[in-house]
């Protein structure tokens, strides 16, 4: 009959427990004082929401016009316009909702009311565009689904390339 040697079955959950019992301390949080708080806004813009919402604008219009050029089709570049004001418009309520709603100015100062207010525009957001795109087929006459998906992933790209072109700002 093998034998199991003890040690080496629990050695792992002793030397996790080993950590907090050695008296392993956690890094001194220290607040910042008011100067350092406001430096350190100072070296983190904010990336605007109604930016991003604006540029989505653009990328949709160039979507739609290069549609309709490269397939000589009215109704492909409608579809991607469409696919495209999918993406923009729940976009732009949320932007509104989160930035200059009064729900915003309720929550200023508390955090989980704030977190529950953008949840909310979440979910706002969400049903609007499964809406536009339900009411698409009734909307868009002679609706090219491949214009409409390709409007739609476009303008939600812009997201990515907002965050990405923040982060090597900070760089």
């Amino acid at each position: 009959m093998p034998t199991i040697r003890t040690d080496q079955r629990t050695a792992p959950a002793e030397q996790a427990g080993d950590d907090w019992e050695d008296g392993a301390q956690e890094p001194e949080f220290k607040p910042l004082s008011r100067e350092e708080a406001r430096q350190w806004r100072a070296r983190q813009p904010q990336l605007s929401p109604w930016r991003l919402v604006g540029v989505q604008v653009l990328v949709g219009l160039i979507a739609a016009a290069l549609g309709g050029l490269l397939t000589q089709s009215a109704p492909v570049a409608w579809s991607v316009l469409y696919g495209a004001a999918s993406g923009v418009l729940p976009a732009a309520a949320m932007a509104w909702g989160t930035t200059s709603g009064a729900l915003s100015r309720l929550t200023a100062g508390f955090a989980q009311a704030a977190f529950a207010g953008f949840l909310m525009w979440e979910g706002v957001k969400i049903l609007l565009t499964v809406a536009m795109l339900w009411s698409a087929r009734y909307l868009v006459p002679d609706l090219s689904w491949l214009g409409l998906l390709a409007g739609l992933v476009l303008v939600l790209k812009v997201y990515g390339l907002g965050f990405w072109l923040q982060a090597r700002r900070r760089n």
